[in-house]
């Protein structure tokens, strides 16, 4: 019998148990490092089809990996499981688990044909810290030739557009005092964060249209009759590459330096977690993806100016500067709802959702078997 039609038979025997564990993790969305539910309930299924998984690894307690066959090319499906807070699963990381686990369990008796060693590694804190880029800079992914998976979103796209990302702290320190009585006596910290933002909105006039600014005041202020002494904010910069950058890094200090200045506070930074670089797709090995998804009667629309508009970050782009990989995005049908919106949240676990999965699953593992059966592409990757 033909392999993917194996593949697609093995699927189907758990496909409602895919589906009925992407609900649960759903249900009981859970934050970054704190995924102790998802990572042993896909533990728990990896170890069930008879896979050797390690959990907690590189000291991480909610990373894993499980693994299956002895092949001379070693594949690799990232697993995210990861919630955002308030709003629970809106970038429908159930679904990117549960076809992670479909593609691998999919072609997991055709290994040895194959000749292929297979991993899935659950790769917890996408959304903050990132926790792909720990694990790569602890060696997780040190003999892994190719690396991959899926994202839901409103589109399909074979190649998104995926840009270097950071994220800091800016903490404001001025003096309090009566904000009615002695206000010159205080060091408005407030008002140095007001400078900051305006700063930062006549900034936009002067960046690149694949940069973005985007922030959160966390503190900013006790009462209204004290001048705040103290401020905070949460800041994500973007831009095309790593480059590009540390270039806005720079003009973004300045202006929370132009706060601090006008004011008198002092200003202090922060790094809030690893620098996510930008995605390089594998052109050949996105090209197979996309063929298979569309044997599985998935289109890819030609998206024109949405598509570079339709730009988001990943620690997936710092496993694609060293590792050749793929990020396919998979449509679930959600518009008008896109990412981040608790209307995708409710997105997630529809039929077209469920669908995503299983279409998503078998994309992919018919993808790592065309990888393993093209001599040129394999020896490429090796």
């Amino acid at each position: 019998m033909n392999m993917k039609n194996i593949a697609r038979q093995r699927l189907e025997t758990i496909q409602q148990e895919l589906i009925d564990l992407s609900h649960r993790i759903h249900a009981m969305p859970e934050l970054g490092f704190h995924e102790k539910k998802a990572a042993t309930w896909l533990s728990e299924m990896l170890k069930k089809q008879k896979f050797i998984v390690q959990k907690g690894i590189h000291n991480l307690p909610t990373a894993f990996i499980a693994n299956m066959g002895k092949g001379s090319l070693h594949i690799a499906i990232c697993a995210e499981y990861d919630a955002l807070p308030e709003i629970g699963h809106a970038c429908g990381h159930n679904i990117i688990a549960t076809a992670a686990l479909g593609a691998a369990i999919a072609i997991s008796n055709l290994t040895d044909d194959l000749d292929i060693k297979l991993s899935v590694i659950g790769t917890p804190s996408e959304e903050s810290v990132g926790g792909k880029i720990i694990l790569l800079k602890n060696g997780a992914f040190n003999d892994v030739h190719a690396a991959m998976m899926i994202h839901p979103a409103p589109f399909d796209i074979v190649d998104p557009v995926i840009i270097a990302a950071s994220e800091f702290i800016v903490n404001f320190k001025g003096k309090e005092s009566h904000a009615s009585a002695f206000p010159e006596l205080g060091i408005n910290a407030a008002d140095a964060m007001t400078i900051a933002q305006t700063a930062i909105g006549l900034l936009r006039q002067h960046i690149k249209n694949t940069d973005r600014i985007h922030g959160i005041i966390t503190k900013g202020g006790d009462a209204p009759n004290v001048i705040p002494a103290f401020t905070r904010a949460k800041y994500i910069i973007r831009s095309k590459n790593l480059e590009e950058l540390e270039v806005l890094r720079s003009k973004v200090k300045h202006c929370f330096e132009a706060g601090a200045l006008a004011t008198g506070c002092t200003l202090e930074f922060e790094e809030d977690g690893n620098i996510y670089a930008n995605m390089i797709h594998h052109s050949e090995i996105a090209a197979i993806y996309q063929k298979n998804a569309e044997a599985l009667g998935r289109t890819f629309p030609d998206l024109g100016d949405t598509k570079q508009r339709f730009s988001g970050s990943t620690d997936m782009g710092n496993i694609s500067q060293v590792i050749p990989s793929i990020h396919p995005i998979i449509s679930i049908d959600s518009l008008p709802a896109v990412n981040h919106q608790p209307e995708f949240t409710a997105c997630c676990i529809t039929p077209s959702a469920d669908k995503a999965i299983i279409d998503g699953a078998l994309a992919m593992a018919w993808t790592i078997i065309d990888i393993a059966l093209d001599r040129k592409l394999r020896e490429s990757l090796m």
